[in-house]
């Protein structure tokens, strides 16, 4: 079935073009670079995956419960809405919310190898031209994955929503080469970290579990790269320079946290635009998520080089500036560690199903010789 018959809302055209400018840069040092980032390419390599084979597809799915969301995590729980529905009209609701979640996850994964490409492009440096070749795998990879959990497993997606696309163009269009880096590997990858890893520590369903893990693990990876990318370029600029990327950092982190609640799929459910907007803003729940939305992003921002005055301002007003101090190493760590222990558990229990099967087997041809 088309992609375009499953989509809740028309997204209008199945294309979406961004005028880029910007000089594609050649590099004729082929046998020098910086270590860690080789180190990195080297561990992109080793690290390929292949998501049909990883993920167990053949794990069920209810397309009305897919995520194992607790009423009171619904946006509209305790309102006069909540009340009229019935317990399908509830599970249409969670579906529409996984969808439009999901979705935006495909989009932003989409977005991701468009940006990967890009840094192929227009990196001055033939290593961090050799690591994005890998991430640029990895994101078709993700975008393949959460396409075919929303074609089979959902059965429905949302366009990408207005200010995901904003942010997306705004990377893409800008002309010096760091952009990328910065408005995908820490602003836009952030916000999915965040997003990914609240549902992959929360959801009882093993499916989406598989999926936000395997991603996180590659993700962790991608983080690491931009941040040694800007980490060593930042260094080099002037303050009026580092003073325009704090400022497209300050626009994109309002811009995400102000904007991104999916009030889209409550004006699908009969909820009025401006009713809608003030219920997300009521939830406890988006609450949650914007202060852990930060929790990637502000210590990367720290890291590369970028908090002056304006900058720490606007996370003191984000209540969210004492995140700088966060350990970024720890979470990827534990994020890789996680994918590791999800796999291991998973193998342990599919070598102990086979033991028996084989068990079962000797026992049944003992009692026919019998």
């Amino acid at each position: 079935m088309s992609t375009h018959d499953l989509y809740a809302n028309a997204p209008g055209s199945l294309g979406w073009q961004i005028p880029a400018s910007g000089a594609a840069r050649f590099s004729w040092e082929y046998d020098d670079g910086r270590d860690r980032l080789l180190a990195l390419y080297q561990k992109g390599k080793d690290k390929q995956w292949d998501g049909a084979k990883r993920i167990d597809w053949d794990l069920e799915v209810d397309p009305y419960d897919p995520l194992g969301t607790p009423d009171e995590a619904m946006t509209v729980y305790g309102t006069r809405h909540w009340s009229k529905m019935t317990e399908k009209d509830r599970g249409v609701l969670r579906r529409h919310y996984t969808a439009w979640q999901f979705s935006q996850f495909l989009h932003g994964e989409q977005g991701a190898m468009v940006c990967a490409a890009r840094i192929i492009e227009s990196a001055p440096d033939l290593d961090a031209k050799f690591y994005s070749a890998t991430q640029a795998m990895d994101e078709a990879r993700h975008a393949e994955i959460y396409g075919r959990f929303l074609h089979e497993k959902i059965g429905m997606l949302y366009p990408v929503d207005d200010n995901l696309a904003s942010l997306l163009g705004e990377t893409l269009r800008d002309s010096r080469w760091d952009m990328p880096y910065l408005g995908m590997q820490v602003l836009i990858e952030g916000l999915a970290l965040a997003a990914f890893g609240m549902i992959r520590d929360t959801t009882d369903k093993p499916l989406p579990r598989q999926i936000l893990a395997y991603v996180m693990q590659d993700e962790a990876r991608h983080v690491a790269f931009g941040r040694m990318a800007l980490r060593d370029y930042y260094k080099q600029l002037t303050d009026a320079e580092l003073r325009e990327r704090e400022e497209f950092v300050i626009e994109g982190c309002y811009l995400m946290r102000d904007r991104l609640r999916g009030v889209e799929v409550l004006e699908n459910f009969g909820i009025p635009k401006r009713e809608a907007e003030v219920m997300s803003e009521r939830s406890a729940y988006l609450r949650l998520f914007r202060k852990l939305l930060f929790s990637r992003i502000v210590p990367c921002v720290k890291d590369i080089g970028l908090w002056g005055e304006r900058l720490q301002k606007a996370y003191l007003d984000m209540g969210v500036f004492e995140l700088g101090d966060s350990s970024l190493d720890l979470l990827m760590a534990e994020d890789e560690e996680i994918a590791e222990r999800l796999d291991a558990e998973r193998f342990a229990a599919e070598e102990a199903e086979r033991v028996t099967e084989v068990a079962d087997a000797v026992a049944e041809g003992a009692k026919a010789e019998a």
